[in-house]
């Protein structure tokens, strides 16, 4: 029988169906390794890094303080006759109103790891301020421009002694807080000045129909609105935090340090002239002692929300619900006749926890990680004498 050939072009039609399942599978490795980079070019953030955002977003000291918040509220409206209501709910917010403005820039200004006790004399001081101008014939556009004037002065002096020359934020808002106190007894003495419109003071009083919510509080919503997206969703706003873990570091990587911490004093100032305006005219009493006090609640308010006092934590959600806190703890306990003294030591005792139990929580952290590192090395000096 004639030798049967293979020709070359019958050979290289006869194709290993091993080999051809090999080419197959890498054809398709490669194809999805393209598939999965340009899918992570398209997306950088990783499922995983997704996943954990979301778990801080739901464990987070944020979060937890708005499961606080909600479990007070249901505590307070089963135990507290009259809480459940709507007049409970315009009072409360009412007096919530000046802690939770200032508390929107205090807790920026704790962040980046300094504090200001001026703010109540900066908003006595706008107060005064208001009713000489008022008792002398000024309008109240003017008035208003003045008294944002003045915040931004005391705001700027406190920066500038702080960023310019290098002062300690507490000495230097510690005396401050007496210069404006003082300079409001200066301005209008002992006298008080009352006859504001009543269209205006009963506007700083008024609800939201029959929600019981007052129409302040859009303005307030929007300051929170204001600063919360500054810290959390803008440049600026992100460095905040580095300067409060160290401050040397943040100017190294470029942050000008001293600049943001100043525009945060000033911010503070701002904000603590618009609740003199507000106090003022929601009493319709122009004084010198107006809002006075009000600086440990708002201090008390922003650690409990989460802010660290040595810097470089905190988040905005978590500060107004510190705030709401503390006032429904102080309305709840005003509801049942409990004497303002009494108010004085709750809060004492908030500000105190608020600044003990995160070190503490610190530190039992730290020892078990310690204890967790020290039976690791014990297992592998084992394993490796076995």
């Amino acid at each position: 029988m004639p030798e049967q050939t293979t020709t070359p072009s019958a050979a290289g039609s006869a194709i290993d169906p091993r080999r051809a399942s090999s080419a197959s599978r890498d054809t398709a490795g490669a194809s999805g390794d393209r598939d999965a980079r340009d899918a992570a070019r398209r997306d950088p953030e990783s499922a995983a890094e997704r996943t954990l955002r979301r778990r801080r977003l739901l464990t987070g000291r944020g979060a937890i303080m708005i499961y606080a918040l909600l479990g007070t509220l249901l505590v307070c409206a089963l135990t507290v006759p009259r809480f459940a209501s709507v007049q409970t709910t315009g009072f409360l917010l009412l007096d919530a109103i000046p802690i939770l403005m200032i508390a929107m820039p205090m807790a920026l200004v704790i962040i980046t790891g300094e504090i200001d006790l001026s703010v109540a004399s900066t908003a006595g001081l706008t107060s005064a301020a208001m009713g000489v101008l008022w008792a002398a014939g000024w309008g109240i556009p003017e008035i208003f421009v003045v008294c944002v004037l003045i915040g931004i002065g005391c705001g700027a002096l406190n920066g500038l002694l702080v960023t310019a020359i290098g002062l300690p934020s507490l000495a230097v808002t510690i005396g401050t807080l007496a210069l404006y106190r003082g300079l409001a007894l200066v301005v209008i003495g002992d006298n008080a000045v009352a006859d504001f419109p009543p269209a205006l003071t009963s506007f700083f009083t008024s609800k939201i129909g029959a929600t019981g919510i007052p129409t302040a509080m859009i303005g307030v919503a929007v300051i929170i609105a204001f600063f919360g997206v500054l810290l959390h969703f803008s440049s600026f706003g992100r460095t905040l935090p580095a300067i409060g873990f160290s401050k040397e570091a943040a100017s190294f990587v470029g942050v000008h340090v001293g600049r943001a911490k100043f525009w945060m004093f000033v911010a503070t100032g701002v904000v603590s002239a618009l609740v003199g305006i507000y106090w003022t005219l929601r009493y319709s009493s122009a004084r010198s002692d107006n809002a006075t006090g009000i600086e440990l609640a708002v201090i008390a308010a922003v650690l409990l929300g989460g802010v660290s006092i040595f810097g470089g934590r905190g988040s905005i959600p978590g500060v107004v619900a510190g705030v709401l806190i503390i006032s429904s703890v102080s309305y709840a306990l005003r509801l049942g006749g409990i004497s303002d003294v009494v108010l004085n030591v709750v809060t004492g005792l908030l500000l105190v926890g608020s600044v003990v139990t995160p070190s503490l929580i610190a530190v039992v952290r730290e020892k078990r990680r310690t204890r967790r590192a020290a039976r690791d090395v014990l297992a592998a000096s084992a394993a490796d004498a076995a």
